[in-house]
């Protein structure tokens, strides 16, 4: 008998791409359906949604185009410098990574960064690997109030081995319960604390949990991949200025830059375990036409991610706002709703977190499900909780009253019930003044 198939992947719509291929008749064809799909993404999600994901961002023109260079086919394996390179010929690639790191460092305020890392859960794998040993415990955030995966069993912390307890958290609050944590912290002794959230609205007490976890030489290890601009931009809490002894974080949300990871630390102990944990451990040749538009991106924060930054903070809350009072749900209402760019709607009695997002997405406006404090881990699939984000239409010149007329859309759908077929237009016609991506060297500031 033949094997079973076992795809993870939905098999409908790999049956459709069959179909697709199956009727071209060369190759040349099969690159126009590729084509064909990118320009349809392009002018839907580009030009006619409003995006409201939390983890997406809008790079600038010329980052961009750095991502398509010529320096994007060269290979540059190991660390910088003519002796640490396993190929010659590298001497401007050397010159670009010098440079990102520099850049780095100055928008982080830090002594180390690298800058080689394709994806933020590889930061998080590096620093397990660097500084945890299979069978140590360490202590995350449980997902359902806003723990990322790459912090748990089933992400690199569980395959390095390491032994998960939860970090006790206020529901309420939303943020870590302190006095609970006091009293178990010492009960486990935990090798390493990581603060790493993708729900993420408030600060995280730093310097209290790193005071407690001295004792045992524990460390603290921020993983702000949502917080990466916020940090940079002055808008967050510093978590290397408050005791933490590593900061990862993503290019690709508030940092405004290519999908990609950073690694930043003040240590000189971490910084040969860290570097060598990311090479030759977990990259080798890195994208170098990545790294280039990150240094870009970087230098785009330091000249512009304080407005940005501010505008991303006051839009959330402006929105979160807007929203409450045409009976949307948000979290943390007693605290303001938001300190950061994103704002969580409780969705239950309106279907929930899947069902509300494919139907705003019916209207073109762009959310995500997410799981609430009150929901099971194994909720994921259909969690109470739908995620806004508001750095893309930040950057695309938006302020405060837009976020007010974004919140009416969605009410219309949500609240009053209206057919999402009917506010698309709307939607359409709203969006369409808002092309310019502002808040880069391309287009300078919005008026």
């Amino acid at each position: 008998m033949p094997p079973t198939e076992v795809a993870v992947h939905d098999p409908t719509i790999l049956a459709q791409a069959r179909a697709i291929l199956d009727a071209c008749r060369s190759g040349q064809e099969m690159q126009q359906a590729v084509l064909d799909a990118v320009q349809r993404n392009e002018t839907w999600r580009g030009r006619q949604c409003i995006n409201l994901l939390a983890p997406e961002a809008p790079t600038s023109p010329t980052v961009r185009a750095l991502l398509a260079s010529e320096i994007g086919t060269r290979a540059a394996e190991g660390h910088i410098g003519v002796v640490q390179r396993w190929f010659a010929g590298t001497k401007y690639i050397d010159e670009v990574e010098a440079l990102c790191v520099e850049l780095l460092k100055q928008a982080f305020n830090c002594r180390y960064a690298d800058h080689r890392l394709m994806g933020s859960m590889l930061g998080n794998m590096a620093v397990y690997y660097a500084l945890a040993e299979p069978g140590d415990v360490i202590m995350t955030v449980a997902q359902p109030f806003g723990g990322h995966s790459s912090n748990r069993a089933d992400g690199p912390a569980g395959q390095r081995g390491l032994k998960i307890v939860d970090i006790p958290f206020d529901p309420v609050e939303l943020t870590v319960d302190l006095e609970l944590f006091r009293k178990m912290a010492p009960l486990v002794k935990p090798k390493l604390i990581t603060l790493g959230l993708s729900m993420t609205l408030f600060p995280l007490p730093v310097r209290e949990m790193k005071d407690v976890i001295q004792e045992w030489g524990g460390r603290l290890f921020f993983d702000g991949a949502h917080q990466a601009g916020l940090i940079a931009g002055g808008q967050f809490q510093d978590p290397l200025a408050e005791g933490a002894d590593v900061l990862t974080g993503s290019a690709g949300k508030t940092f405004g830059g290519p999908q990609s990871g950073m690694m930043m630390w003040n240590d000189p102990a971490l910084t040969v375990p860290l570097t060598q944990a990311v090479f030759p451990v977990l990259a080798a040749t890195h994208q170098v036409n990545r790294v280039a538009a990150l240094a870009v991106s970087a230098a785009e924060m330091i000249a512009f991610g304080r407005a940005f930054m501010a505008q991303i903070v006051r839009n959330a809350q402006a929105l979160a706002a807007a929203l409450d009072r045409r009976g949307i749900p948000i979290l943390g209402k007693h605290k303001g709703y938001t300190a950061t760019h994103q704002v969580i709607a409780n969705v239950r009695q309106m279907g929930g977190g899947l069902d509300v997002a494919h139907l705003l997405a019916r209207a073109n406006m762009i959310t995500n499900k997410n799981l609430l404090p009150h929901d099971a881990p194994e909720a994921w699939d259909r969690p109470s909780g739908l995620r806004l984000g508001t750095i893309e239409v930040t950057r695309l010149g938006m302020k405060e009253p837009q976020m007010d007329q974004i919140a009416e859309f969605m009410a219309r759908v949500l609240v009053e019930k209206e057919p999402a077929d009917s506010v698309l237009e709307d939607v359409i016609e709203f969006r369409q003044p808002y092309q310019t991506l502002y808040y880069c060297f391309d287009n300078g500031l919005p008026a």
